[in-house]
């Protein structure tokens, strides 16, 4: 393995360091609520780092990530590289990626994901996202959408002769990252084997305001027959499981047969998992230095606070936390990008972001004192931003536990040890 960034990285990463820090500052954060800062969000898309993710690979997002991170700025950049960007570059049609990457390269389109990065999928309310497919593999252009989550699906031609899969969904999400700011939303199906692009401007989609930890701009999505797209290039040949009346509950036991992690489902889902931790690795590094910068002014009997043994302990342990954070995610993003297997690498990486995360802008608040509580502190925002990240990355013990199957399920078993034949002395 080797971490060592390219120059393509490199600049992509040093160029959003620098916008993110002129722009994000503590003021514009306070002044802009939880609303996208437009201005930032220009001036990121005119700088070409959206499409910039799409060369300097996901290792070169977790980098840029990182940067965002440490301001916590208000912009919906890690969920249109992840969702749209990457996303689509990597399982969409030809016809797909050329009519739907230009925008999102340029800020016209937002995308983000109608699904939590962590096992199960969504939870629906009511009814399921999915489709029944036909006996060829495509979807039923005969079928209404019903109560039980079926879906109304016509193959509709392309520009270059091929037909793109295209469906009405009916289910609810309770939330969504982004939402609000968004203008394409990616939404699996029930059995999380089929990808949809649903405009968030289409007739029967509804977008409610829903307040999280983070703000983030986030919304319920209410599905109501809205028409969506299947991602991927139609395959007449495939044959597509039927949704699920009602979406699998994370809270419980995961069945973990072959189709468990098919792709795309599980190639996103790792993609989120990775890129989420870096922009966790960000969060958890601007949070350790406000507290260093804190500590090393503010004086207490006629010494600086960074002087006394607890106040350094605290802060090595958060510094050894930020590196775990790190380095699992520039792991998981090299595996990826060198087209291994990253999957039990990503999980690795989202159980360091939520536990080790957490306790990290713990510690920032902490070593603050009292002005650590002051809601409208900076550091405070660092507070929030982790662990709205924890819980979208998943409770550690919930990581933990797939990991764990994930690793006893994949190994191997062990192979016969040859009998050896009765050792006999040399004369």
């Amino acid at each position: 393995m080797d971490f060592t960034p390219t120059p393509e990285q490199t600049a992509a990463r040093e160029l959003a360091a620098e916008i993110f820090g002129d722009l994000s500052t503590p003021e514009r954060l306070a002044a802009g609520g939880s609303g996208t800062d437009a201005a930032l969000w220009k001036a990121l898309c005119a700088a070409g780092l959206p499409g910039a993710a799409e060369e300097a690979g996901l290792l070169g997002l977790v980098l840029m990530l990182e940067e965002q991170g440490r301001t916590t700025a208000q912009v919906p950049f890690a969920a249109t590289c992840v969702y749209g960007l990457l996303a689509i570059g990597a399982h969409g049609s030809g016809e797909q990626r050329a009519r739907l990457l230009p925008p999102l390269r340029t800020g016209e389109a937002v995308a983000t994901g109608a699904f939590p990065a962590r096992r199960g999928g969504v939870r629906a309310e009511g009814t399921a996202v999915g489709a029944e497919p036909m006996a060829d593999g495509t979807a039923d252009p005969t079928a209404d959408a019903t109560a039980n989550g079926t879906v109304d699906g016509t193959a509709d031609p392309t520009s270059d002769g091929t037909a793109s899969v295209t469906g009405r969904l009916t289910g609810v999400v309770p939330v969504v990252p982004w939402l609000c700011a968004a203008t394409h939303v990616l939404v699996p199906d029930g059995a999380m084997r089929t990808l949809w692009l649903v405009r968030t401007d289409a007739a029967g989609v509804r977008r409610d305001p829903v307040e999280t930890t983070a703000p983030w701009s986030a919304g319920r999505l209410t599905l109501d027959g809205a028409p969506a797209e299947r991602l991927g290039p139609p395959a007449e040949a495939e044959r597509l499981a039927p949704a699920p009346s009602t979406l699998p509950d994370p809270s419980q036991p995961a069945v973990r047969d072959a189709d468990a992690y098919a792709e795309p489902y599980a190639d996103i889902l790792a993609l989120a998992r990775t890129a989420f931790a870096g922009l966790q690795a960000g969060v958890a590094a601007g949070s350790l230095a406000r507290a260093v910068a804190h500590t090393t002014t503010r004086e207490q009997f006629g010494r600086p606070l960074s002087t006394n043994q607890g106040v350094l302990l605290r802060a090595a342990d958060a510094h050894m936390d930020i590196e775990a954070i790190r380095l699992t995610a520039y792991e998981a993003a090299w595996r990826r990008d060198a087209g291994l297997d990253a999957g039990p690498h990503a999980l690795t990486a989202a159980w360091w972001a939520s536990e080790a995360g957490t306790r990290v802008v713990h510690t920032g608040q902490h070593l603050h004192g009292g002005i650590g509580a002051d809601l409208d502190h900076p550091v405070h925002r660092h507070f929030l931003w982790g662990r709205q990240l924890a819980g979208y990355l998943g409770p550690g013990a919930e990581v933990l536990e797939e990991l764990g199957e994930l690793l006893t399920e994949e190994r191997p078993a062990p192979a016969a040890r040859p009998t050896q034949p009765p050792r006999t002395e040399s004369p």
